[in-house]
Parts: structure tokens; C-alpha cells; sequence
């Protein structure tokens, strides 16, 4: 194996300082705040000498976000991991618990994350066309961490999924497309469970982030388990809590 120059060292570092600096930006000011030229000034360098790392704002902004959806991934893996194969229903809940965590613990990344176009985030319609392959990626690395736990309960004790002729034509192909992504062989139904518990996961974990349940609840964490049980109980799993 070939071990990096002392020239590539140093790019790779100042690479990293680059987005440390972005994200803790992001954190302290908010994504408006996350500029080249802020950084620069950041790191005492010149605006165009960081353009030598990331050709533009957008540029900068997929490796952020890279970065992040890699962190979020190995908290999800770690939780899931630390329990075992056998145990489904704790494990699907410490993987739910692990994106809760990191989302509430991460207010400002998660927005940047899942932001719409609108709000200048990862999905920001410019970059549509340069994310598209690392979007597909990433669907191959984050997908898995929740639909393997569902699918080897399944494979152990099969659960009742719709069948594909009760799902509408538009749905069942996109469906089919989805756990093409996934390179998994398993029936449309059980990708449609997948899907709609990533919903009701995803909707109620940024609900939370954003503040959209404070009219209601002042502690979400009740709801949350409650959630939690009612998805379990979908996919026929015995409901035990992760243990420390």
C-alpha cells in the first residue's frame, strides 16, 4: 500500500480544518454564516486560497454534509451493533433512539441535513445533479443500518406486508426501484413497511428538532415510546427496551 505524501498530509488536513471550521459556524451562527470567505477568515488565510480545496460554496456544503451523514451513520451502526441479531425489537428501538439522540443533540447539522431547497440546506436544488450519485450512495449505507433489522426479523418470523396488487402501480414501481438501490430480494410489501416507519420516524424526530410539537407537549420523549411500541407491534416484535 502506498502511504500518502507529506504534500497530500497537509491538503487532507487543511481539508478537515476547512469543514471543522464550516460546521462550527453552522452551529454558532446558523447556515447563513458558513462562507468561504468566513472561514478564511477563521483560519487567517485568503478567500481564493480555500477555492484550491473547494471550488465553490456548494462544493463545501456536499462535503459537510458527507461528513455529517457519515458521523450519523456510525452513531445509528453502534447502537444497532451493540445488541444482538436475535433481539430485533431492541435493536430497532436503539437504532430509532440513536437518530433521535443525534438529531436533538444536533439541531443545527440535522437542519443543514434534511433542509429543504428553500432553506439553502444539503438538498439545495443546485446540487442536485452532483448529489444524485452520493444521494444513492448514501440510501445504500443509511437504508440498511434500519431495513436489516426489519428484514432478518422477517426472514426469521415472517410478518403479513401488503400485497404488491393492493399498492398503486406509481407506488409499487417506486418501490421496486428502492430496494433495487438496495441490491435486497425482498417482496414490495416489506419495502413498503420499511418506508412508511422511516415516515413516521423521520416526521416525528424533526417535528421535535424544529419545534413543531411544542404546542402540544413540553416532553416528547413519552410520545416517542409510544411510537416506538406501535411500530414494533406493526412488525410483530416483542417489545423490550435497550439495555445501558
Amino acid at each position: 500500500m502506498t502511504l500518502p505524501t507529506r504534500r497530500e498530509r497537509v491538503r487532507a488536513a487543511t481539508v478537515d480544518e476547512i469543514k471543522t471550521t464550516a460546521r462550527r459556524l453552522l452551529v454558532e451562527q446558523g447556515p447563513a454564516a458558513i462562507s468561504l470567505r468566513a472561514i478564511a477568515r477563521q483560519m487567517g488565510m485568503t478567500a481564493p486560497a480555500l477555492y484550491r480545496y473547494f471550488p465553490s460554496h456548494e462544493a463545501l456544503l456536499e462535503g459537510l454534509c458527507g461528513d455529517l451523514g457519515d458521523e450519523l451513520v456510525g452513531e445509528l451502526v453502534r447502537a444497532r451493533d451493540a445488541l444482538p441479531a436475535e433481539q430485533a425489537a431492541a435493536r430497532l428501538v436503539a437504532t430509532c433512539q440513536a437518530f433521535r439522540g443525534w438529531a436533538t443533540g444536533h439541531p443545527a447539522e440535522f437542519t443543514l441535513m434534511f433542509a429543504s431547497a428553500r432553506q439553502g440546506g444539503c438538498a439545495d436544488a443546485g446540487l442536485a445533479d452532483r448529489m444524485g450519485q452520493r444521494d444513492r450512495e448514501a440510501a445504500r449505507r443509511f437504508g440498511p443500518v434500519f431495513f436489516d433489522i426489519i428484514v432478518e426479523h422477517w426472514r426469521r418470523s415472517p410478518f403479513p406486508v401488503p400485497e404488491p396488487d393492493s399498492l398503486s402501480p406509481e407506488l409499487r414501481g417506486q418501490l421496486e426501484r428502492f430496494t433495487g438501490v438496495l441490491h435486497l430480494p425482498v417482496p414490495v410489501g416489506l419495502a413498503y413497511v420499511f418506508v412508511s416507519g422511516w415516515v413516521r420516524l423521520y416526521g416525528m424526530v424533526a417535528l421535535e428538532v424544529f419545534g413543531h410539537l411544542d404546542f402540544a407537549l413540553t416532553d416528547v420523549e413519552p410520545l416517542f415510546q409510544a411510537e416506538m411500541a406501535a411500530l414494533a407491534a406493526q412488525l410483530g416484535l416483542p417489545l423490550h427496551q435497550p439495555t445501558d
